[in-house]
């Protein structure tokens, strides 16, 4: 892996070896909340347990280079605060876009010298920021191609699977919130005990009733199998986050 990512760094000419790489990407809904991710990539290998995830707060509506902007300078605004190290790439998911308002936004905290590339997903070409007019190709049989898409692939998964998780809950609070006598308290309770909406809808009887007794477990089994007659076979298949 130190060969691959020598050559990456002659490749995309970067100023040291870039031990540490960190990718964003965002992900929405038909418009709804807008969430990114960020992993980290440390020797070649994916470091977990320092990813992070951010709900896109300033942006109103679909606007995936403001938020790159946003989630860019929020991430290292806040290494500048805390005195940490800066990665050795910047890795964006994405065109010549993204990386144009990912570079803006480490010009405006004065990390210029920190070095930047996004890869466009459709042609799998690499944009450096410097010289974005001139984009590499990489080999489709290179290591190095392998290694930046299962970064970038990573990214993807993590924002996507992080915006799954926030529209389930909130379906989650709509639907159970809409049953009579459900209010906050035992919401949070059958969160907790059972932990997806789904669970809950496939809940028996026997199975709620030590978290919200017998007579409100009765009125949720009841609930949901009069949701289940309402809605018959038109059930159509579940978006994917896009």
């Amino acid at each position: 892996m130190e060969k691959v990512l020598e050559d990456f760094a002659d490749t995309l000419e970067l100023p040291r070896f870039p031990a540490r790489i960190e990718c964003f990407d965002i992900s929405h809904f038909q418009g709804s909340e807008t969430v990114a991710s960020m992993v980290v990539c440390e020797n070649g290998k994916m470091a977990k347990d320092e990813y992070r995830k951010f709900i896109v707060k300033t942006v109103e509506g679909i606007d995936d280079f403001a938020s790159m902007h946003e989630v860019v300078k929020r991430r290292y605004a806040r290494l500048l605060k805390e005195g940490k190290s800066m990665p050795d790439l910047v890795l964006i998911d994405g065109g010549k876009g993204q990386l144009s308002f990912a570079a803006k936004a480490m010009r405006e905290l004065d990390l210029e010298a920190v070095p930047m590339a996004s890869i466009a997903k459709r042609e799998e070409l690499l944009y450096v920021k410097g010289r974005e007019g001139d984009p590499i190709r990489i080999d489709h049989h290179s290591p190095m191609l392998h290694l930046v898409q299962m970064i970038r692939d990573e990214a993807h998964r993590f924002a996507v699977t992080y915006h799954r998780r926030r529209r389930e809950m909130r379906d989650f609070d709509s639907e159970l919130l809409a049953i009579p006598g459900v209010g906050e308290k035992l919401k949070n309770r059958l969160l907790r005990n059972l932990g997806s909406l789904d669970r809950i809808r496939r809940a028996s009887l026997a199975e709620l009733t030590p978290f919200v007794g017998p007579r409100r477990a009765e009125e949720i089994v009841k609930y949901f199998a009069d949701a289940d007659t309402d809605s018959g076979s038109d059930q159509g298949e579940v978006d994917e986050v896009s």
